[in-house]
């Protein structure tokens, strides 16, 4: 239930707080106050398109914000919706819903969490059933009408699983689209057979060309390398004075020390023994180092020639050997797309056959559920149009079989006759404006039984119309509010007369700028304005008085 609403800076309003009740709310005003307003006002804060025009004139920003008590069978929905998306939620607290529309941002709230636009509307369309003032022209499109039976009969879930396998053939179909466009005609298939055959004559490891350039660099300079490998070994182990021999002097020195006092170099003795050591180790290692590299011509010819062959691949196929590589993986792979052709296609075949048997098989399923709650639905549609002024009229539901599809595998149209003895023919046709308000409320009022949105707002559903049948569609408002709350905008004083409460709107002028208000009306004041509604004078005020004491009892 929507309980409290607050706007600011839209439009004509400068600021308004509503409270409404349960049941049946009611607004009216003159032609002009800002009615329609008010609903803007509602359909953005459902997660509605933005229109900056909406700011009041010389504000840079307006605000709507609105709080809602969540009924406990919708509190599994709701959680779904903002758990995912890590926004608190106490059932037991109003859930807060606020837009704030500046000149150049719009953002979104629950509970104070900035939230998207597409999260807010999917939290609103849990909330509110927005009927709006044109919304009765959609209901003579056939695909608008296979939405309500749908909603009716509870099978949405089941058309979305049409859709859900809709959308997997699409993919499949895009998937051998691009299979397609990648198999190679013969003059490509060729191309790629000279490149992995040249490539794969040559056999390239990864790195292999920086690891053998190394090694070509050491070989080509092995004569340089054993020479001065000599003459470092030489120097510090095997030649007359060398380093290791000036370390033992060394050591003999500091011999004769320590006998004259063992504390004056016995700690240095250890030290000299550590440098004699790595010394010897450092000469080793030089000396290992020359044992590795061979002065071999024949050697170095052979990896000046796989060089070779390796830099003509990379200038072919690289620059770098890794996109050789790539080249080849790539050139093999597309030849397999080639040489498989039939296989992956007879493949496509089969999964393209297996999901349309299961589209199948599901618009089947939900053509029968569709075709079992059919005539229930338009039996129920029939009783709430015989409440409001169509004792005998006709409404059937026909279906058209289709190929299957994402909407299944029916089209139907809402056959209407609003007079007995005539022939029904499909709403499109023949509904007039007043018939199809009629119709949209009885719809929806059938709709509200099947589901469990707790409000739904019309917007002047009552066009049109007016004498008794206006009285009964003020009933029958009225007894839709005993189980959800209505919200609606009326210009019928049989309409208003029902409500459970009512809201004025109105627009003043104040150096020289126009304000729209809206206000709940005590007793007295909604006296007037059903007087006003019937015509004005004290006669009407009478009248309204009479109507509302009436309906009392």
């Amino acid at each position: 239930m929507l309980t409290y609403m607050k706007i600011t800076n839209f439009a004509l309003i400068e600021e308004s707080e509503l409270e409404f009740g349960p049941g049946f709310n009611v607004v009216t005003g003159e032609s002009g106050a800002g009615k329609s307003i008010l609903m803007g006002a509602v359909e953005l804060l459902l997660g509605g398109r933005v229109d900056r025009g909406v700011i009041r004139t010389g504000c840079d920003r307006c605000v709507v914000a609105g709080s809602f008590v969540v009924p406990a069978r919708l509190i599994p929905a709701v959680e779904a919706i903002l758990g995912p998306a890590e926004i608190p939620f106490d059932p037991a607290e109003p859930l807060q819903l606020r837009r704030v529309i500046g000149q150049s941002s719009v953002r979104n709230f629950v509970n104070d969490t900035p939230v998207s636009a597409r999260l807010l509307a999917a939290v609103g369309a849990q909330l509110i059933d927005l009927h709006g003032a044109n919304e009765q022209l959609s209901l003579t499109i056939p695909a608008r009408q296979l939405e309500m039976l749908d909603r009716y009969a509870g099978t949405e879930k089941m058309a979305d699983e049409c859709r859900r396998i809709c959308a997997e053939l699409d993919e499949l179909a895009r998937e051998r689209e691009e299979f397609d466009r990648m198999i190679p005609d013969d003059s490509e298939r060729s191309r790629l057979e000279l490149e992995l055959e040249d490539i794969d004559k040559v056999n390239p490891a990864p790195g292999e060309d920086e690891e053998l350039s190394a090694r070509f660099r050491i070989a080509g300079n092995s004569r340089l390398v054993l020479e001065t490998a000599g003459r470092l070994t030489a120097a510090l182990t095997e030649e007359e004075d060398s380093v290791s021999d000036r370390m033992a002097g060394v050591y003999r020195k500091l011999l004769e020390l320590s006998r004259i006092d063992e504390a004056l170099a016995g700690g240095l003795l250890e030290e000299c023994d550590r440098i004699q050591e790595e010394i010897g180790a450092l000469s080793n290692r030089i000396s290992e180092l020359a044992d590795k590299v061979e002065l071999d011509p024949e050697a170095l010819a052979a990896m000046e020639s796989r060089l070779g062959e390796l830099f003509t691949l990379k200038r072919r196929y690289g620059p770098t050997l890794e996109q050789v590589l790539e080249r080849r993986e790539e050139a093999a792979r597309r030849l397999e797309l080639f040489h498989n052709t039939a296989e992956r296609r007879a493949e496509f075949d089969r999964r393209h056959e297996a999901l349309n048997a299961e589209l199948r098989a599901a618009a089947e399923k939900l053509s029968e559920q569709r075709k079992r709650c059919a005539a229930r639905f338009a039996g129920e549609v029939r009783a709430k149009l015989g409440a409001i002024g169509f004792a005998k009229c006709v409404l059937e539901v026909a279906f058209t079989a289709v190929e299957p599809g994402p909407n299944g595998m029916d089209r139907i149209e809402l056959l209407f006759s609003a007079n007995a003895g005539e022939s029904v023919h499909p709403l499109r046709k023949i509904a007039s404006s007043g018939e199809l308000s009629r119709l949209m409320l009885a719809l929806k009022t059938v709709l509200a039984d099947a589901d469990a949105i707790p409000v739904v707002v019309f917007d002047e559903i009552d066009v049109n119309i007016g004498g008794e049948t206006a009285n009964r569609v003020g009933e029958e408002l009225h007894n839709l509010g005993r189980n959800r709350q209505i919200l609606c905008i009326s210009h019928l004083a049989q309409v208003a007369a029902r409500a459970d409460r009512h809201f004025r709107v109105e627009k003043h002028t104040q150096e020289g700028r126009t304000f729209s208000e809206c206000r709940e009306l005590d007793a007295e004041a909604r006296v007037r304005e059903i007087g006003r509604m019937l015509g004005g004078g004290a006669s009407a005020e009478t009248h309204a008085r009479d109507i509302l004491r009436r309906i009392a009892e």
